[in-house]
């Protein structure tokens, strides 16, 4: 075997991308499966006891055996019928690999495993890559199909739909008809049907073609013409897809197409016709368009199209409720807007307020000087060379305000002018603003801010303001921006009064919703702090409360807006992470739109939800009056189900070089790092291995999965990097908050360093998202199933020390129990099912139903079971005598209709006594400390008991 030279190509441990086949070639159809099959590889065979062997696999040259050595049995015992085999699983799909103790060490992408005979004995095999697991799982399960009509495959791959559509292309530009031509004129062709490819790659191929058959023209036949579109333009990846979808036919009809998109792209109220429409845009074939089925062409169309993007298009329109307090929403906010370059030497630029305006920013900055000519100019005051007037700022403003978005706009103002100047910057935004800008004096008898929606097209001007107690015209005011906060820091005097700076009453009185105060301690704000006034905090300052006062920090912010600003040594005008400020509720996190890099690709992808209207409602864990919130929560969130999300990165589409990179000539070695960012718990990342040298089509095959515990504040940033030992370069990237991505196959657009989209470079990947983790070792799981309730994780409850409530909060801990106990075991049965039914724990029921579907039938076409409803659910009845696999299925199947019933009809009770509790806690809030005080309950005692009960609170909701 070790003299097999393709099998040492086969096996070679580096990463083994699709070039490193035999023969380099790629596999575009079934047949190129079959001789592969036929040339035969080392495979791995696994035991149930454990063991695994290294034995070499190959297929009979009539198709009808499967036969592996070195082997103890004799030649015609160590070898598999294809008439025998039931079904063909990629990954670890069943009982051997699921109980195999080394199963751990094994890569979901390269195991398979063939079901065969009447008890569906499974013979669990590990290819040496994702891609030779690919190849026997497409090919065996092309023969399973076949093997009921023999056919003569080899001859057979130029019948298909697809050679029939390139053959009439070819006819179509063979002007002479007879039958060849220019080789320039094939590769203007081929360039015309696939624009991505490189002229250079299309003009090698037909030197291969024509070098194999040691031909001296470079003249190109219809054949040539045809071999040469296949072998380039195929995505195997995409091919190996269609197989499994279409059960094993090399094309998928309305019926096929409807299934995938229900059942794996999460699509719901489908119909045959809407499928015939989409087989009518994308088949490229007249006769495919005609006779309704999509090849592997159109079908890579359409998969590259808007509507499988990965970014759910409900989240394009604004989604969420748009009438709550602005205090409980996250606001997209810019920092020194006037900036193009950095915030040292940078000059002004109006271009700064064009780009955050265009990109929805909803908080923009203006730091105002004197001009000449008593006209007030803005400037950065670490440079005066170009200044802006202030005139024409606020014009470009008006016309922009709400260009990308409707919702109201604050204006930051820096005010640094001498009173005579405010009163001209005054009259400049009353004349151009007009009646949007917003003036009405906030309602004392109001508790919070009012919503978006009521803003409506209004603009803001947040703002020092005079003492309303006093009649004067103009006074001193407290300067708080950040240069004072600069020069305090700089002189190290933390003593030294604040600034004054002379305000003058007309100023002063734009100012309404958003006056600025200094902020003290949160115990003063949550006295004093009227709901219309606002703090902003350094980065230092925000980054040292949010890691001291976590619980607090929210709890300030469901009803203040916060505004935080990135640290004056931050001179290279580097952002801050905002996440590490929204996890604590701050709405308006000021960042450098200028400064491109990761922490502004969370920005822009965390404001592309909600319609990219600037606005996204903050988790109602952070809004509830009553709720408990820390960011710094270790696992599960009180009130939160916890998300299992499951990535597949399957392969990159045209990537190109770096920017910069001169090193490497033309190659790149990609790899794909994925990022999840939210609260710390959930913040993690890993990689992919790398692929060597393939920029066109690197396939990765690789599966992850992430344990999101907020899933509301989750953010998955896919960043492609090219591999290099000097340093990894940078690629593209993409960023998309948890909630906004749809799950199935889906291509992601990559976006540059800068932030644009990449024309054609794409990834392509598999996401699916459960309600908790249905994958892990599954010997932890069916010992849990065993032990029954004593190994499950409840969220206990917790005393506040005050008797009267804590024997309210007694009559719910039952109640949790039970609702767990309910939601659990139905899960635990739904996993089963899909262990049973060989799919992996991310299988909808749909697929689950499907597979059970088709092992019901017996051979002759005549079911073994009857599905009858009893007290309307679906049972199924067995018909006559079943082997013992199919009891076992038959059993899961009851089991989990049988939880389905227990929760349908126990759900609301146990829900109600919930409530109950809940309400019956909530008459108590008002109270909490009038009945903490009487109980002796003061101080850290006090706050602990009033923290507890709001944890309580949290879990009941």
């Amino acid at each position: 075997i070790s003299q097999d030279p393709s099998n040492q190509k086969c096996g070679r441990k580096k990463t083994v991308s699709f070039s490193s086949m035999p023969s380099e070639k790629k596999i575009s159809s079934a047949s190129d499966c079959i001789s592969f099959m036929q040339a035969g590889c080392e495979l791995k065979k696994v035991r149930p006891n454990s063991r695994i062997y290294n034995r070499f696999f190959t297929l009979d040259p009539d198709l009808q055996a499967l036969r592996w050595e070195p082997s103890k049995k004799d030649l015609e015992k160590a070898k598999l019928d294809i008439s025998a085999i039931k079904e063909i699983r990629l990954g670890k799909n069943t009982e051997t690999f699921r109980n195999n103790g080394l199963a751990d060490q094994i890569s979901e992408d390269c195991a398979l495993s063939v079901i065969h005979g009447e008890n569906y004995e499974s013979l669990d095999l590990v290819a040496n890559s994702a891609d030779v697991a690919n190849i026997w799982v497409s090919g065996l399960r092309y023969l399973v199909s076949r093997s009921k009509q023999p056919l003569d495959l080899m001859e057979n791959s130029h019948n298909t739909p697809r050679f029939a559509w390139l053959k009439t292309v070819f006819e179509a530009a063979d002007i002479d008809g007879n039958g060849i031509m220019l080789e320039d004129t094939s590769v203007e062709l081929i360039k015309k049907l696939n624009p991505t490819l490189k002229e250079s790659k299309i003009r090698l191929k037909f030197k291969e073609i024509q070098k194999s058959k040691e031909k001296l023209t470079t003249r190109v036949t219809k054949e040539e013409f045809c071999e040469a579109f296949s072998e380039l333009c195929t995505r195997p990846e995409v091919y190996f897809l269609l197989v499994q979808i279409s059960k094993n036919k090399e094309y998928l009809d309305a019926n096929d197409l409807m299934l995938f998109l229900e059942a794996e792209q999460g699509v719901t109220h489908i119909t045959e016709e809407m499928c015939l429409d989409i087989i009518r845009r994308y088949e490229l074939s007249q006769e495919g368009r005609l006779k309704g089925f999509l090849a592997i062409d159109g079908f890579t169309q359409y998969l590259l199209s808007p509507e499988c993007d990965i970014f759910d298009p409900e989240h394009k329109k604004v989604v969420q409720d748009m009438t709550q307090p602005l205090s409980h929403y996250y606001i997209n906010a810019s920092h020194n807007t006037y900036l193009i370059e950095d915030q040292l030497r940078g000059p002004a630029d109006i271009n700064g307020y064009v780009r955050a305006l265009k990109m929805s920013c909803r908080s923009i900055e203006l730091d105002v000087c004197d001009g000449p000519d008593n006209e007030p100019i803005i400037c950065n005051r670490n440079n005066m060379t170009s200044p802006l007037a202030f005139r024409n700022v606020i014009e470009v403003i008006n016309k922009l305000a709400f260009f990308a978005s409707e919702y109201p706009l604050i204006l930051c103002l820096g005010n640094h002018c001498s009173v005579q100047q405010q009163k001209v910057v005054v009259q400049h935004m009353k004349r151009i603003f007009g009646n949007k800008l917003y003036t009405e004096a906030p309602l004392s008898s109001e508790v919070y801010l009012p919503s978006p929606e009521k803003l409506k097209m209004k603009i803001i001007v947040k703002g020092k303001k005079l003492p309303c107690d006093q009649d004067i015209l103009e006074g001193e005011v407290t300067d708080e921006d950040e240069e004072a906060e600069i020069s305090r820091r700089l002189s190290e005097d933390f003593s030294r009064e604040p600034r004054l700076i002379w305000l003058c009453k007309e100023l002063s009185d734009l100012v309404s919703l958003c006056k600025s105060v200094q902020y003290k301690d949160f115990e003063t704000s949550m006295k004093a702090q009227n709901y219309w006034e606002m703090c902003s905090f350094s980065e230092a300052e925000a980054s040292r409360i949010a890691n001291e006062y976590p619980e607090d920090f929210v709890n300030y912010n469901k009803k203040f807006l916060s505004r935080v600003y990135p640290s004056a040594m931050r001179i290279d005008s580097s952002n801050l992470n905002p996440q590490d400020f929204w996890n604590c509720g701050c709405q308006i996190v000021a960042m450098n739109y200028q400064t491109p890099g990761p922490m502004m690709d969370l920005h822009t992808g965390w404001f592309l939800q909600n319609g990219g209207c600037g606005y996204v409602l903050r988790p109602s864990v952070m809004r509830d009056e009553v709720s408990y919130f820390s960011a710094n929560t270790k696992g599960i969130v009180p009130g939160v189900s916890p998300q299992v999300l499951h990535v597949k990165i399957i392969s990159g589409q045209n990537f190109p070089k770096p920017k910069g990179a001169c090193a490497k000539g033309d190659v790149i070695d990609p790899y794909v790092c994925i990022e999840i960012h939210g609260i710390p718990a959930d913040c993690t990342e890993q990689r992919t291995k790398t692929v060597q040298q393939n920029s066109d089509n690197p396939i990765f095959d690789e599966s992850f999965e992430f344990q999101i515990n907020l899933p509301e504040l989750a953010m998955i940033r896919f960043v492609v990097l090219d591999d290099d030992y000097i340093g990894d370069e940078f690629i593209g990237q993409y960023t998309i908050p948890l909630e906004c991505l749809q799950a199935g196959y889906r291509h992601i657009p990559l976006r540059s360093f800068v932030g644009d989209i990449m024309e054609h470079v794409t990834l392509f990947v598999h996401i699916a998202i459960t309600n908790r983790s249905g994958g892990g070792k599954a010997q932890k799981r069916s010992l849990s199933v065993r032990i029954g309730k004593k190994a499950r994780e409840y969220t206990m409850l917790r005393n506040t020390g005050l008797k009267t409530i804590d024997d309210i909060f007694k009559l719910a801990v039952h109640p949790l129990r039970e609702a767990t106990d309910m939601r659990e075991n139905m899960q635990n049965a739904m996993v089963s099912v899909k262990e049973l039914c060989g799919l992996p724990p991310i299988a909808s029921l749909k697929q689950c139903i499907l597979t059970l579907s088709s092992r019901l039938v017996s051979s002759d076409n005549a079911p073994s079971v009857t599905l009858c409803m009893k007290d309307a659910f679906p049972y199924l009845e067995p018909l006559g005598t079943m082997p013992d696999v199919q009891k076992k299925v038959l059993a899961a199947y009851d089991l989990m209709i049988q939880e389905s019933r227990v929760l349908i009809e126990t759900a609301d009770i146990t829900h109600d006594k919930i409530v109950q509790c809940q309400k019956a806690g909530m008459e108590f809030h008002e109270e909490l400390h009038n009945l903490g005080t009487k109980e002796g309950l003061k101080g850290r005692k006090l706050s602990k008991a009033i923290e507890s009960f709001a944890w309580n609170i949290t879990v009941l909701k």
